[in-house]
C-alpha cells in the first residue's frame, strides 16, 4: 500500500513531464541538430512561470533525478563494446588529452570567474565525455540542482551547434584526412546528433569514425563519476556524514551491465534497441522536468560566466584534440 500511495503522489509530476516531453520528442527528429532534450527543456521553462497545483513538485523532482538515473541505464542497451574498444584503441590518447584539458580549464577558468563548483563541475564534463548525457549521469553523484544543471545544459548546446556548423569548414581549410577529422569531431563536439552532422557533412567515411569514437567516448562516464563520487565521499568524511552506499553511483553499474547484456547478445537486437530508445525518452522527460523547475531571475544574475566558461573549455579540447593527433600521426 506504501508504494501505492508513493506511486500516486509522483503521478501527476512524471505526467506533466511526459506530456512535454512528447511533443518534444518529435521536434527533435524534425530538428536533430537541436534535440529534443534541449526542445523538452525549453518548453519546460516556458511553463516554469505557471503556479502549478502543488501535487506536480513531487513528480516533477522524481523525475528530475530518478528517472534520470534509469535513463542512463538504458542507454547502455546501444553500446557494442567490441566495436567501441576496436576503434577507440586507435584514439584513446586523444580522448585522454582532451578529457583532461576540458577539467583543467573548467577548473582554472571556472574560479577565476567565480562559478560554482557544481556549474563548472557539469560543464566541463559535458564539454569532455558526451554533453547531455554525461551531465545527466553527473548530476546526482554531485548533487547538482536543476538551476545548475540547465545551466551547463544550456552552455553545451549553444557549442554543439557551433562547433557542427564550424568543424567542417575548418577541417577542409586544414585538408584534414576522414580519419583525421573524423576522431577530431568524435573526441572534441559533445552531442551524438552534433557529430553526426559534422561529420557526415564532411565525409560518409569520417561520419561513420566520428560516431563510434563518440561512443567510445561515452563509456568515460563511468570512470569519472566513480571518480567523483569518491571525491564527494571524501568530502562527506571530513564532516561526519561518510555513507558509501549513498554516494556510491550505482546506476553507472547498471549502464556498464547494459553495454555487456548488449555486446554479449544476451537479448535480441531489437529489444535492445528498445530500451535504449526508452532510455533516450527518459531523458527528455527529466529534462522536461528540469526546465519546469528553473528560475529565470537566478540564471539571470550568472549572466555570460557559464558561457565563456562553456567556450574556455570548447576550446582546449577542440586544440588538444588537434596536438594529440599531430603528436600521434593520426592526422
Amino acid at each position: 500500500m506504501k508504494n501505492i500511495d508513493n506511486f500516486k503522489k509522483i503521478l501527476p509530476g512524471i505526467m506533466l513531464a511526459s506530456s512535454i516531453a512528447l511533443p518534444s520528442y518529435f521536434l527533435g527528429s524534425k530538428f536533430p541538430l537541436i534535440g529534443a532534450p534541449i526542445f523538452g527543456m525549453l518548453l519546460g521553462m516556458l511553463l516554469a512561470s505557471w503556479q502549478r497545483p502543488e501535487n506536480f513538485n513531487k513528480g516533477i523532482t522524481y523525475s528530475s533525478k530518478k528517472l534520470l538515473q534509469y535513463a542512463i541505464i538504458l542507454l547502455g542497451f546501444e553500446m557494442n563494446l567490441y566495436s567501441v574498444f576496436r576503434v577507440g584503441s586507435q584514439s584513446l590518447a586523444v580522448m585522454v588529452a582532451t578529457t583532461g584539458a576540458a577539467f583543467l580549464t573548467a577548473w582554472l577558468v571556472g574560479k577565476s570567474l567565480n562559478i560554482q563548483s557544481n556549474t563548472s563541475t557539469l560543464i566541463g564534463v559535458g564539454t569532455a565525455i558526451c554533453g547531455g548525457s554525461a551531465i545527466a549521469a553527473t548530476a546526482p553523484v554531485i548533487k547538482a540542482d536543476d538551476k545548475e544543471i540547465a545551466y551547463s545544459i544550456s552552455t553545451i548546446f549553444l557549442f554543439n551547434i557551433t562547433a557542427a556548423l564550424i568543424f567542417p569548414m575548418i577541417g577542409h581549410i586544414m585538408q584534414m584526412s576522414d580519419t583525421g577529422f573524423g576522431i577530431w569531431a568524435g573526441t572534441a563536439i559533445n552531442d551524438t546528433s552534433s557529430v553526426v552532422a559534422a561529420g557526415y557533412s564532411y565525409s560518409n567515411a569520417a561520419g561513420n569514425l566520428a560516431t563510434i569514437v563518440k561512443l567510445t567516448r561515452t563509456l568515460l562516464i563511468i570512470p569519472v563519476t566513480l571518480a567523483l563520487s569518491f571525491a564527494m565521499s571524501r568530502k562527506s568524511e571530513e564532516s561526519g556524514e561518510f555513507n558509501f552506499v549513498k554516494i556510491f553511483p550505482w546506476f553507472v553499474l547498471g549502464f556498464l551491465g547494459a553495454s555487456i547484456i548488449k555486446t554479449a547478445g544476451l537479448l535480441p537486437d531489437g529489444l535492445c534497441s528498445f530500451l535504449a530508445l526508452s532510455g533516450k525518452f527518459l531523458i527528455i522527460v527529466a529534462m522536461s522536468a528540469i526546465g519546469l523547475n528553473v528560475n529565470f531571475k537566478a540564471m539571470a544574475k550568472n549572466g555570460m560566466r557559464p558561457i565563456l566558461l562553456g567556450l574556455a573549455c570548447s576550446l582546449a579540447v577542440a586544440v588538444s584534440s588537434l596536438l594529440s593527433q599531430q603528436m600521434l600521426s593520426l592526422w
